[in-house]
């Protein structure tokens, strides 16, 4: 019985198709503040159920040593991480991060400067493991190198679950990162769906919280080798080119179709009850349009 249940959760460890939804560990260091206890406790509830939040301090620092990280990440199969920490020379400090292998690729360290809880704003949240629509504003998440993994990191750290399909009514949720002179703002809204008079409904985002005012710290990024490799996509999940198939920034696909030349003589259209043969004779109205004929028609 163990080998067989030893096999079965290698199997499920190992490196699949199409991979499970990430899951994060949320952890904190030596110290922390009650901003930073907070704020995990938060970020944890737009996360679930796909994390796991740790309750004990974890006497490490991941900049200088990531292997107490890995140690975890391998245990709890978790690709995702955040850990926060509060110090004198960086207070209020949160370092968003994701694994290869269970190895380190990408961390950014951000530092608290404003926060607002879930519980400080009075309005009715969103249901559990509902799957947010992320908003990037501002220049640099597209022009600077820094901004643009930042970007990528809080793509892969909050979007959940890959569907093929979701209702109106489950797109309630909007996480809005704004990059101003050096500061990243984070907002979460929720969608409220108002009667507009016609079938699209008004759209009205209300505020629920958390709300994080960021300054950008320290980074360690992948390497571009190891950053495409860990993007690398299995051969089997890469769709075949189709010709003449382009798809816009928002992934709407478009066709172009090459038609021959249409003989417009043979085209069938609809046949009109007032435009059917008659038995016997039809009008026929002669070319240099003088008086008609009767002529014979057979049927």
């Amino acid at each position: 019985g163990d080998t067989k249940r030893s096999k079965r959760f290698l199997d499920n460890r190992a490196p699949k198709l199409i991979e499970d939804v990430k899951t994060a560990m949320i952890m904190k260091g030596g110290n922390t503040s009650q901003t930073i206890t907070q704020a995990l406790k938060d970020i944890y509830a737009l996360k679930k159920p796909n994390a796991v939040l740790y309750k004990k301090k974890n006497i490490t620092r991941p900049f200088e040593d990531s292997t107490s990280l890995e140690f975890f990440s391998k245990k709890t199969d978790c690709s995702l991480f955040l850990f926060g920490s509060h110090n004198k020379k960086r207070p209020n400090n949160v370092i968003f991060g994701r694994m290869f292998d269970f190895h380190v690729l990408d961390m950014i360290e951000l530092g608290i400067e404003k926060f607002v809880s879930l519980s400080d704003i009075k309005a009715s949240k969103c249901p559990e493991g509902t799957k947010p629509m992320l908003v990037f504003a501002g220049e640099a998440f597209d022009t600077d190198n820094e901004h643009k993994r930042l970007k990528s990191l809080l793509i892969d750290f909050f979007r959940g679950p890959t569907v093929s399909a979701v209702r109106l009514a489950g797109l309630e949720h909007v996480l809005h990162f704004t990059a101003l002179e050096g500061k990243i703002y984070m907002r979460s809204y929720r969608s409220l769906l108002k009667k507009s008079g016609c079938r699209t409904p008004r759209i009205e985002l209300e505020e629920i919280g958390p709300s994080f005012d960021l300054v950008l710290r320290r980074t360690h990024l992948a390497s571009d080798d190891l950053y495409k490799l860990a993007h690398r996509q299995p051969k089997a999940l890469k769709a075949k080119k189709k010709k003449n198939i382009s798809h816009n920034v928002f992934g709407t696909k478009f066709g172009r179709v090459h038609m021959q030349k249409q003989d417009l003589s043979k085209l069938q259209t609809r046949k009109m009850k007032g435009l059917r043969k008659r038995k016997g004779g039809v009008v026929a109205e002669d070319q240099d349009g003088q008086a008609p004929k009767v002529a014979k028609v057979e049927s």
